[in-house]
């Protein structure tokens, strides 16, 4: 008889599978929260920003029903410590948000490109990469955790497990925790939905409202592979473990620290220690769904910088954002979906840094 395949093995194809769908999904529906936040800024217009929104939604509700009926634990996630490092999150957010502007999209947008075909998204994905394994395990890495990690605070001293809003409105209300988390979860996801739908115009936009269905149905597919596929036994050590995953926990999409792994293991692909992880499987996912959505609606084109100038200006971006992603844990996928669908409070943190130092950025570029 053929062996069972490995929770690892099911965690990195199935990371693969659904991030190629991302990929595909993302470029065929323009995707991009940068794009989205300048719409509004510059022409005042939100059908992107609902978009985005819509995903937001459905990841959350999917998210949270998983934790309610015990599917997935989102208190082990990184998102949930109950030690929020509001400094680095904040400042974090606010140089990838300024980052990702000028460098005209995030990392999740420049693997599209990439996958479409722009060597222009390539050298800015690997300074990006450098930036943050610089940040992860380097130069950068000491800034961080000597003079902004420590500025935090620490919920475990208010009887607090975790960060999660819902646990601490159950603390301050003395409500049942699950009565606390279907509380939290209707009013977030019956404010966003209908702000999002309110509009007509994003409502005959199909292509948008299926595109961000689709979306945040990914990041609640991403939980439970990692969070209940990829959880079980080591045979090795008979220790319950999350397989395939760099954080050792459960994860969803995030592509920031992913990328820097997927650098690492291109360079040192003899170390037998490194192996293809969930994370590298996104990064990987994400390039080859844009690059078969490309080639199949002709759309593949090769693309290059248009400047010396412009060349300075994406690296500058670059680097910002592989700072600022890995110190505010996450990036306008990472925390702006995945950790937003925690309902963690350091999330909603984070992503306000990334809004305000894209707005910031653009205002400053109007003028």
């Amino acid at each position: 008889m053929n062996e069972a395949v490995s929770p690892a093995t099911i965690v990195t194809w199935g990371g693969f599978v659904l991030a190629f769908i991302f990929g595909a999904v993302a470029n065929k529906t323009n995707f991009c929260t940068m794009g989205a936040i300048s719409d509004v800024v510059n022409m005042d217009h939100w059908g992107r920003m609902r978009m985005w929104l819509l995903s937001i939604a459905v990841a959350i509700i999917g998210t949270n029903l998983l934790f309610y009926f015990g599917l997935i634990d989102l208190s082990k996630s990184v998102y949930q410590r109950p030690t929020i490092t509001w400094l680095s999150m904040l400042l974090g957010g606010f140089l990838f948000g300024i980052g990702m502007t000028i460098s005209a999209g995030c990392v999740n947008k420049n693997l599209v490109r990439l996958g479409g075909g722009s060597m222009r998204s390539l050298v800015v994905l690997v300074f990006m990469a450098i930036s943050a394994y610089m940040t992860l395990k380097g130069l950068f890495g000491q800034l961080r955790a000597s003079f902004l990690d420590p500025v935090a605070i620490d919920l475990a001293s208010f009887g607090l497990a975790t960060q999660g809003l819902p646990l601490m409105l159950a603390k301050l209300g003395g409500l049942p925790e699950k009565t606390a988390l279907l509380g939290t979860l209707a009013t977030v996801s019956v404010c966003l939905l209908l702000f999002v739908f309110k509009d007509k115009r994003f409502r005959d936009n199909h292509s948008h409202v299926f595109g961000a269905i689709a979306l945040g149905l990914l990041i609640v597919a991403a939980w439970y592979l990692t969070g209940h596929l990829g959880h079980g036994e080591n045979p090795d050590t008979l220790e319950t473990v999350y397989f395939a995953t760099n954080t050792r926990t459960l994860e969803s999409m995030s592509f920031v620290a992913p990328t820097a792994y997927s650098l690492e293991l291109l360079m040192l692909w003899t170390d037998k220690t490194l192996h293809v992880t969930f994370g590298i499987s996104t990064v990987m996912g994400v390039v080859a769904g844009s690059f078969a959505y490309a080639v199949s609606t002709r759309q593949f084109r090769w693309e290059g910088f248009a400047s010396l100038e412009d060349l300075r200006t994406q690296l500058v971006g670059a680097v910002l954002m592989g700072f600022g992603g890995v110190t505010a844990i996450g990036c306008t996928i990472g925390q702006g979906l995945s950790g937003i669908s925690t309902l963690a409070l350091g999330s909603f943190v984070a992503l306000a840094g990334i809004i305000s130092g894209a707005v910031v950025t653009m205002k400053w570029q109007q003028r």
